[in-house]
């Protein structure tokens, strides 16, 4: 959808808002987004506001799940079953890894379900419907920004030195958002009608959490199937966190290098069908 506003030439002068059509695959319109930028602002503020309203532990929730699962992968997968963590102390191995699954699962999910969380908004009011995804990972961000001080605090408690790969680390935060939210604007635009989605998003975040090398070094996957790991994304993503935070010696380039092309990919796809289904949204939903 683009807005343009004309003057129409009466005794009292007055504007007319013509709403048309987007022309093109890939007719953006970030112009649009950038003129509703208080829009944007209002509803990811809302949206942290609410995040944890009339919660006993509050914004402590954002440090007891990672804290939690990382206890449990170490007693189970570190102690038990004792697998290898790159020569670092495993509770840290997977704290790091945690974080930046915390930030795509959250933002995945947000984004997925957000249009039909607004549907009183969209079916009122014209505004670009891209603002309502986009705005609604911001709460995730003050998530992860409340663990990541966690996570140094851990690092000085074992006596992790820090160095400059760290200053790779807003990349990686940026490809996580980026596939997190490629994925939501495709199940975003599917779940306005077919309501099946948000019945197959909780499998495929489960599926996609174990499918990545969270509580387990890529290390120990043979060979011949870490091509397969390759596509995706967020191994990348994880083995980055690791290597810009960790100093591990795995090699990380080429899993970046495929992660970013994937990433862009499914993103730029997203956008294009989101885009596609925006004139039909407020109809159906």
């Amino acid at each position: 959808m683009s807005v343009e506003t004309e003057l129409v030439p009466t005794e009292f002068e007055q504007s007319e808002i013509v709403i048309s059509p987007s022309q093109g695959l890939f007719s953006l319109e970030l112009g649009d987004l950038w003129q509703y930028r208080e829009l944007f602002y209002f509803l990811a503020w809302r949206d942290i506001k609410v995040r944890y309203k009339q919660t006993v532990l509050g914004a402590a929730w954002a440090v007891l799940q990672p804290l939690l699962t990382m206890g449990l992968f170490s007693l189970l997968f570190g102690y038990f079953l004792n697998l290898p963590s790159g020569g670092v102390p495993y509770p840290i191995f997977v704290f790091t890894g945690l974080l930046p699954w915390q930030l795509f699962a959250f933002a995945l999910t947000q984004s997925s379900e957000s249009l039909i969380a607004d549907r009183n908004l969209i079916t009122k009011v014209y505004f670009p419907r891209l603002v309502v995804p986009l705005s609604s990972v911001a709460a995730g961000l003050m998530d992860f920004a409340i663990s990541f001080v966690i996570l140094i605090g851990m690092l000085l408690l074992f006596r992790i030195p820090l160095s400059w790969r760290i200053l790779t680390l807003p990349a990686f935060v940026l490809l996580a958002l980026l596939c997190a939210m490629g994925v939501g604007l495709w199940f975003s635009a599917l779940n306005v009608q077919y309501r099946d989605v948000r019945y197959a998003l909780p499998f495929l975040t489960q599926f996609w959490f174990f499918a990545t090398p969270i509580a387990y070094s890529i290390e120990i996957v043979p060979e011949n199937w870490r091509w397969i790991y390759s596509l995706n994304p967020m191994t990348g993503v994880v083995e980055g966190f690791r290597w810009a935070l960790l100093g591990t010696d795995y090699t990380v380039g080429l899993l970046v290098l495929i992660s970013s092309v994937i990433v862009l990919s499914i993103f730029l796809g997203g956008l294009a069908y989101f885009k596609r289904m925006e004139d039909k949204f407020a109809d159906v939903i």
